[in-house]
C-alpha cells in the first residue's frame, strides 16, 4: 500500500512540498504520495488526528500551526523541544513524534548551496516569532562570533535570546530601532514582512563588505532584499533552498534515505523561470 504523507497549513494552496516530496519519491524509488492538506484555523488537531486514523504516515507542518504542532508530541526531538515548535510529524503505533527540521535546512543551504561560512561571523536574525526559533539552535551550534536578534517588540527579542543563550555563545535581544552603528556578515529575515511585501525599518550601514542577506521567504523578491541590495550586501537569497533542504530532513526521518536535493533546487528554480 502507498504510504500517505502531507503538508497542512492554512492557507496552503501556495506551497511547494507536495512537489518536492514527489521529486524526492521519483529520485529515491520510494513508494509514497505527498498531498496538500488545509486545515481550519481552529481545527488543526482534529484535521491531524483525522489524518493519522485514515492511515497517514507523517506531516509536514507549515504557518500558522507549528506551535500547535509540537503540543500534539508523545515524543519529543531535541531540536524541537529547542525550537519549542515542531514542522514534522511521524505517526506510529508509538503516537506523535514531533521534530523540527527548519534550523538544519537554514545551514544545510547557507554552508552547502551558498558557501556562506557560518563560523566567526557576525549573525543578525530579524523577527522573534516561530520562524526564527526554529532556527537559533542549529546555528548558534554553528560557532558564529556574534547572534543578535531583532525584533519590532524589544522585550520578545530579549526573551528568546535569554531562552537560548549557553555559556559558549551569550545571544542578545534588541529592538528594530537598536540597531544603528552596527554592521553583520549574514542578515537573516524570518519576520512575516515578506508575505506582505513589507519594508522593514532598517538603518544604513548594517550590511557589512561581503554580507549574505536571506529571507526565508521565497518566490520572490522581497523589500528585505531590495533593501540589502541597496544597502551593499554582496550576496542576496531567498528562501526556496531552506525549503528544499528542510524537507530532505523530513523525508530523511520518515524514509531512512536522504535524497540528493541539488537538482531538485533546480529544478523548482528552472519551474519559476518558465512561469515567468
Amino acid at each position: 500500500m502507498t504510504d500517505r504523507y502531507a503538508v497542512v497549513g492554512n492557507p496552503i494552496a501556495h506551497s511547494q512540498s507536495p512537489r518536492i516530496h514527489r521529486l524526492f519519491a521519483a529520485q529515491t524509488g520510494q513508494d509514497m504520495d505527498y498531498q496538500a492538506l488545509l486545515a481550519p484555523l481552529d481545527g488543526f488537531a482534529a484535521a491531524v488526528a483525522q489524518f493519522a486514523a485514515a492511515g497517514g504516515r507523517g506531516l509536514n507542518v507549515t504557518l500558522p500551526f507549528k506551535q500547535q504542532a509540537f503540543q500534539l508530541g508523545t515524543r519529543i526531538s531535541e531540536r524541537a523541544r529547542a525550537a519549542g515548535a515542531a514542522n514534522t510529524l511521524s505517526f506510529s503505533g508509538d503516537g506523535i513524534l514531533v521534530d523540527n527540521t527548519d534550523g538544519p535546512g537554514l545551514v544545510r543551504d547557507l554552508v552547502l548551496n551558498l558557501g556562506c561560512t557560518i563560523k566567526g561571523k557576525r549573525i543578525l536574525l530579524l523577527g522573534a516569532g516561530g520562524a526564527a526559533r526554529g532556527v537559533i539552535r542549529p546555528l548558534s551550534l554553528e560557532g558564529p562570533r556574534q547572534l543578535l536578534i531583532a525584533n519590532r517588540n524589544a522585550d520578545r527579542a530579549g526573551e528568546l535570546a535569554g531562552r537560548f543563550s549557553s555559556p559558549g555563545l551569550a545571544i542578545a535581544g534588541c529592538g528594530l530601532d537598536q540597531l544603528g552603528g552596527q554592521g553583520f556578515d549574514l542578515v537573516i529575515n524570518a519576520t512575516s514582512a515578506g508575505l506582505s511585501n513589507a519594508a522593514l525599518d532598517l538603518p544604513a550601514g548594517l550590511f557589512a563588505p561581503g554580507s549574505v542577506a536571506y529571507d526565508m521567504v521565497y518566490g520572490r523578491e522581497t523589500a528585505f532584499l531590495r533593501q540589502a541590495r541597496a544597502g551593499g550586501a554582496s550576496v542576496l537569497a531567498d528562501g526556496l533552498g531552506m525549503l528544499v533542504e528542510q524537507a530532505a530532513e523530513s523525508f530523511l526521518l520518515w524514509r531512512g534515505v536522504r535524497p540528493d536535493t541539488a537538482p531538485v533546487l533546480r529544478q523548482l528554480r528552472q519551474d519559476a523561470a518558465d512561469r515567468r
